[in-house]
Parts: structure tokens; C-alpha cells; sequence
């Protein structure tokens, strides 16, 4: 396997992981959002095989940039790791991206390296991390904020997005193009609420400090009804559907 470091200059040509259609609207959004995320030294490598086969990607960034409610400065933050095949994944691969992550931390003198996992939807679990010598830092609702240290330093924490959660009073759909996947989601969601004649407000999040303060614990998606987080991570249109019925809304 090789790792091929993905930039501003190069993002083009080898493009997206976990997205292949460069004309979807989604493709474009975090395309344009990467451009920036470069510019405060966001990082995307890619995993080939020797015939060019994407196996997987990492992404990550300074912790004062993390697009997830953290505090994380002084160490490299991973965003999202993803390797799909179970061949490749039982390979080692995992651990060699981690690995490229935890070495780009050391060369630039910083405490360490943290991530947020998850064993719920749309984020890694933890025990890949914890082969590769992580350790639990903090734990808030679903969410644990894992960090491997070089020094004794400050761990990371997490940022109560739960006291956020009262400021949004109605209904609510927060969001970033942090994941390629939002901008449809976010075109379902305005689609059922028009059916249900629903005061849909919707809010996209553009700075990693904007995030840092969502009210979701994944940071880049929040589906919120007065003051209270329904779904923390994209749903499709029937999910919003079911979750509407709940809420007794009619149609």
C-alpha cells in the first residue's frame, strides 16, 4: 500500500474517498470546503494499492481547528477515518494511516493525537485507536474523546454541546460540508419538511469555531426540535418521516 498525501494541489486529481461523482452538489460543497481547511493545515491521505485502488483515507487538523466540539490545541485532531473493505481492513491499513497521522504530530513537536469515537453510526469505534496505544480522555452522552500522548500535557476535552442545545427553540437542521454527504441530506430534510408545512430553519456552520460550539457531539449535523438533538448525524428522508410521526406532526 502506498499513502499519498492529498493538498490543495493535488485534490483534483486524486479527489474524493468517500465520494465519486465530481458533478454531485455534495462533491463540490466539500471540495470547496477542503480548499480552506487547507489553508489551517488540514490534511487527507489516501491509501492505494499498487493499481491505484483507493482502500481508505484519514483526515485531520490542528486541534484548534477541529470540526468537533473539542478542545484539542497542541495536538492533531482526526476528523474521520475510513477503510471499507474488510480485506483491507483486517490488513493492517488501519493502523498504517494512524500511524502516518501519529508521525506528522511528532515531527511538528505537538503533545499528541486525539479523535472522537463512537460505537453508534457515521464515526470509528474506538478499538482501532486503542491497538495503536490510545487512551480515553473524556466521555459525554454516546461520544469518547481518545488521545495518545507524546509528553505530559493537558488532555483534550470535550465541549458541553448539550447546554447548546436550549438556543434552538422550533425546528432545526445545523450543518457543515465537512461530509459530502450533507448537502443531500440537507435538500431531504427541507423537501419532508414542505410536506409537513414545517418552519424548517436551517444553519450552516463555516468555522471550526462555529463548530467546536454545535449542539451534536458529532459537530457537523444536528437535527434539533425546541431545544432538544433528535439525530446527530445525516438521516435519510424516510428516517425524518418516522421521526416526525413521533413528534406528532401531520401531514
Amino acid at each position: 500500500m502506498n499513502i499519498i498525501e492529498v493538498s490543495a494541489g493535488n485534490v483534483e486529481e486524486f479527489g474524493l474517498y468517500c465520494s465519486k461523482n465530481k458533478q454531485d452538489e455534495g462533491y463540490q460543497k466539500k471540495l470547496d470546503w477542503l480548499y480552506h481547511r487547507f489553508e489551517e493545515g488540514l490534511k487527507i491521505k489516501l491509501l492505494q494499492d499498487e493499481e491505484g485502488r483507493n482502500a481508505g483515507f484519514i483526515e485531520y487538523v490542528p486541534g484548534e481547528f477541529a470540526w468537533r466540539p473539542v478542545e484539542a490545541k497542541g495536538y492533531l485532531f482526526i476528523h474521520c477515518i475510513a477503510i471499507m473493505k474488510k480485506a483491507d481492513r483486517e490488513s493492517g491499513n488501519g493502523s498504517l494511516l494512524i500511524k502516518s497521522c501519529l508521525a506528522d504530530a511528532k515531527r511538528d513537536g505537538l503533545n499528541g493525537v486525539a479523535v472522537v469515537c463512537s460505537d453508534g453510526p457515521w464515526i470509528a469505534n474506538r478499538k482501532l485507536f486503542e491497538k495503536n496505544g490510545f487512551e480515553v480522555a473524556d466521555r459525554l452522552g454516546r461520544f469518547e474523546l481518545l488521545v495518545k500522548k507524546f509528553r505530559n500535557a493537558p488532555s483534550p476535552r470535550f465541549i458541553n454541546w448539550e447546554e447548546n442545545q436550549q438556543n434552538y427553540q422550533g425546528w432545526h437542521l445545523v450543518f457543515t460540508h465537512q461530509c459530502p454527504w450533507h448537502a443531500k441530506a440537507v435538500r431531504d430534510l427541507k423537501r419532508v419538511g414542505d410536506e409537513y408545512g414545517l418552519d424548517l430553519r436551517i444553519s450552516e456552520i463555516t468555522t471550526a469555531r462555529e463548530a467546536q460550539q454545535s449542539p451534536s457531539g458529532f459537530g457537523v449535523f444536528a437535527l434539533l426540535h425546541d431545544g432538544r438533538l433528535l439525530e446527530d448525524h445525516y438521516i435519510s428522508a424516510t428516517r425524518f418521516r418516522n421521526i416526525l410521526k413521533k413528534e406528532i406532526v401531520p401531514a
